[in-house]
């Protein structure tokens, strides 16, 4: 979870993520992990800046062959 999704945007101030939506994230999460769990996997979930915690995780495992990420989308105006 990256803190500067709960913070206001930078345009209007308004939240990024609003009680509701992020209620229905961590369910999301908590549903994913227990999927997971039943298939023999697990879930790392963890808070801070992706670009921190990704390395950081990498370093913990020690044989890492592929990262794969997506980027949001900004609006250009």
């Amino acid at each position: 979870f990256d803190p500067r999704h709960y913070l206001g945007t930078h345009r209007h101030g308004f939240p990024k993520t609003g009680p509701h939506r992020l209620r229905f994230l961590l369910e999301s999460v908590k549903d994913l992990r227990e999927t997971l769990k039943k298939k023999g996997s697990t879930l790392v979930v963890r808070k801070g800046k992706p670009e921190d915690v990704v390395r950081d995780l990498i370093t913990q495992l020690g044989s890492v062959s592929a990262v794969v990420f997506h980027e949001e989308v900004r609006e250009i105006l």
